[in-house]
């Protein structure tokens, strides 16, 4: 029997212990996937499918768990970050942007949804690192690939802020409104991840915690918009001044 929303909620307070993500926030997220590969398998045994359903159950397979893998490529990263240099170099966001749509769009059409990139008519710079940028996209992305409902379009949206000082990349879900409360506790406890969205039982803040160690590590800053359907998860990043050389 399946544990309730206030069992959820209790089981998952305090995701970190000491800064560190603790067991139970990792189990809880990769518990999902997990059940979702078991159940696809198990169906595939019975033998009762077409050799069309078969291929879209393998599919399926394939995609959740690599998104499984990727949680779990970034869990160690992210506890490792001060043992390593990360360089932060100017970043053409869009073309970063692009890459991952296309990386992401099978897993969107295998859940009845769309991504798509916001384009911009004049491009913009930023100081950051390739790949810890390109893990909070895609942490955000599989977020909004979770709760988002089905024949929608997550977009991922570039912005200028702070007067062309500021680089913001969100990424727009139509999943379960937050409320004003959580909305508020989230932005005061974003990065230490240290209360779970209750709006969405399902997350234990772990691939928040994640995306803001990732940004931290870049001197930027991680956000949530509210909106009466869904939410915006975006990560701030300081803009390059060599846009005037492009």
């Amino acid at each position: 029997m399946g544990a309730t929303q206030g069992e959820h909620e209790r089981y998952l307070e305090g995701p970190l212990r000491d800064g560190i993500p603790s067991l139970v926030a990792a189990a809880h997220e990769l518990k999902s996937p997990l059940a979702l590969i078991r159940q696809l398998s198990l169906s595939l045994e019975d033998g009762i499918f077409n050799i069309e359903e078969q291929q879209r159950m393998l599919r399926q397979i394939s995609l959740t768990s690599e998104c499984a893998l990727r949680l779990t490529s970034d869990l160690t990263r992210s506890v490792r970050l001060s043992e390593a240099l990360f360089t932060l170099e100017p970043i053409n966001p869009q073309q970063l942007c692009e890459d991952i749509v296309h990386e992401l769009a099978p897993f969107f059409i295998a859940h009845d949804c769309k991504v798509k990139l916001k384009s911009r008519k004049h491009p913009l710079l930023l100081i950051a690192n390739r790949d810890l940028l390109r893990r909070i996209i895609m942490n955000f992305s599989d977020n909004a690939l979770h709760y988002t409902e089905e024949n929608t379009t997550v977009e991922i949206q570039i912005k200028s802020r702070d007067k062309g000082r500021v680089v913001r990349l969100g990424v727009r879900d139509y999943g379960p409104a937050l409320s004003n409360n959580v909305l508020g506790s989230l932005k005061g406890k974003l990065l230490d991840a240290s209360t779970t969205v209750h709006a969405r039982p399902q997350s234990s803040g772990l691939g928040l915690y994640i995306a803001g160690q990732f940004a931290d590590a870049m001197n930027g800053n991680i956000g949530v918009e509210r909106h009466r359907n869904g939410s915006t998860f975006y990560v701030d990043l300081q803009a390059s001044n060599q846009l005037s050389l492009l």
